[in-house]
């Protein structure tokens, strides 16, 4: 049996791939948060300006699930209860597969919780050990249509191939990808693989 290697060109992969990064951190983070930030180090907020039900610096989270073990670091999240809403800063997300490695990384972002929809926002790239590189400015997942999109300006790179438009959708459901707007493809050297 051959083992096959998705390739920026394979939609379906890439959208597969994607998922996979997306969900499992949408899951994981959504639980272990709530369940964590109780025994959490919690910031005294004395004259802080926030209006956080809680307030945890230097958060680090990790767990195992469906074979895929990720890692989330942020420099502090702040709950807001009656919102339902995590907000996080400085967030690196780390998820390690049998055959791939993915980071993703950003400034800030939210973690809806009743929906599990997240947002990351500011300087977003998530990488792969396999070469692809996603970047954009914000990066937004909606669990129950288990969509991955933004309306931002995207750029998607991989051995010599750099895709770029205006929006990226990514349906899992329907398994596809759609990068959107003014779409540019520039395929530069030989590819690695």
């Amino acid at each position: 049996m051959t083992l096959h290697k998705p390739r920026l060109s394979d939609p379906r992969r890439l959208a597969g791939l994607i998922l996979v990064v997306v969900a499992v951190f949408v899951v994981a983070v959504a639980g272990t948060l709530v369940a964590k930030s109780r025994t959490a180090r919690v910031e005294a907020t004395g004259g802080a300006t926030s209006s956080a039900d809680l307030r945890i610096k230097e958060v680090e989270l990790e767990e195992v699930s469906g074979g895929v073990r990720w890692r989330l670091r942020a420099e502090q999240a702040l709950v807001f209860e009656p919102e339902g809403r995590t907000a996080l800063r400085k967030i690196a997300v780390e998820v390690f597969e049998r055959e791939r490695s993915w980071t993703m990384v950003g400034e800030e972002g939210d973690l809806f919780h009743q929906t599990g929809n997240v947002e990351i926002r500011q300087n977003v790239v998530l990488t792969s050990s396999d070469g692809l590189r996603l970047e954009t400015s914000v990066l937004q997942w909606q669990g129950a249509e288990q969509r991955l999109w933004t309306d931002a300006p995207v750029r998607l790179s991989r051995d010599g191939a750099v895709v770029s438009g205006t929006a990226l959708d990514v349906r899992m459901r329907n398994d596809t990808t759609t990068v959107a707007g003014r779409v540019r493809a520039t395929f530069t050297g030989t590819p690695t693989r």
